[in-house]
């Protein structure tokens, strides 16, 4: 297959439909989000352009806590790559991207919850117990149509852990 350049960008409210058809691709790895979540959070969406067309995106959340932020943490989430564009680096590189825009808010950690643990492993991410995660059962897994709890999810939790956050 032929090498293509990507360009990563922020992610434009014109990206939406492309980005709600992506995640489309793949309803057994990927938690489907309505088009106007996607809209409202476009601000934490990066997309991969090849020559022109968007083929891959990747966005994130913070995770609440309550009071004053101890352990703040943000999750990568809703990453895909089009089928034709995978193995190629897009993955990759909008992780990377999103992990450092996400840095520049100092949080504790940065999460995912992945049936790929061997790709986030690659960027440094570790697994953790589910349990540590919580506030992210809570807001997210607890509403989860396909499985019938968190814990029997077949889903990896990971965390790359965030040196020298400011206190």
């Amino acid at each position: 297959m032929k090498r293509h350049r990507a360009n990563i960008r922020a992610a434009k409210f014109g990206d939406a439909l492309d980005i709600f058809r992506l995640i489309k691709q793949y309803p057994a790895e990927l938690l489907a989000r309505p088009i106007g979540d996607i809209v409202q959070n476009i601000d934490r969406s990066l997309v991969c352009e090849v020559g022109g067309r968007v083929v891959g995106t990747v966005s994130w959340q913070i995770l609440p806590e309550m009071g004053m932020p101890r352990s703040p943490s943000v999750e990568i989430r809703s990453l895909a790559v089009a089928r034709k564009h995978r193995r190629t680096g897009f993955g990759h590189a909008l992780v990377r991207e999103a992990i450092r825009r996400v840095r520049r808010m100092h949080p504790t950690q940065i999460i995912a919850l992945t049936f790929t643990p061997s790709f986030f492993a690659k960027l440094g991410f570790v697994p953790v117990p589910k349990e540590h995660l919580m506030h992210k059962i809570y807001m997210g897994c607890i509403n989860c149509s396909k499985y019938d709890s968190p814990f029997t999810c077949p889903e990896q939790a990971m965390a790359l852990k965030i040196r020298g956050r400011p206190g």
